[in-house]
C-alpha cells in the first residue's frame, strides 16, 4: 500500500529560507519522495529556529503517511499562512520523518548548498 513512499537521508547540507529570514541550515535532512511527486526535502526540529513557526488548527490526512498538522511562518516583514506541516504521529510507513518538518515550495524556498 504505502510502498510507493521513500525516505532517505538527503544528500549534502539544506538551508530554508521565507519572508527574508533562513529558518533552518541542516546536514541531517531527509528525502521522502512519494510516487511521481517531486521529493521533499523534511527538516529536523533541532536545526530550524522554531521561534519562526507557529503551530495552526490546519490539518491534513493522507491514506499512507497519516495527519499532518501545520504551520504559520511568522518573519519580521510578513506571516506566511500554512506555510509548513509535520506528521506528529505517523504512519509505519512514514514513521522516520516523525518531528521532521516540511515546506510548500510556493511559500518557503529549500535549497541545497
Amino acid at each position: 500500500m504505502g510502498d510507493h513512499i521513500k525516505i532517505r537521508p538527503a544528500a549534502g547540507k539544506w538551508v530554508v529560507r521565507a519572508g527574508g529570514a533562513v529558518l533552518g541550515e541542516t546536514a541531517n535532512a531527509l528525502e521522502l519522495t512519494e510516487g511521481d511527486y517531486p521529493p521533499v526535502i523534511y527538516f529536523p526540529r533541532e536545526d530550524l529556529a522554531m521561534a519562526f513557526l507557529e503551530e495552526t488548527d490546519t490539518v491534513a490526512a493522507c491514506p499512507f503517511k497519516g495527519t499532518a498538522k501545520h504551520f504559520d511562518i511568522h518573519t519580521k516583514s510578513v506571516v506566511i499562512e500554512n506555510a509548513a506541516w509535520s506528521y506528529e504521529e505517523p504512519n509505519d510507513v512514514a514513521a522516520e520523518v516523525k518531528g521532521y518538518i516540511a515546506f510548500y515550495p510556493q511559500k518557503a524556498a529549500v535549497e541545497q548548498l
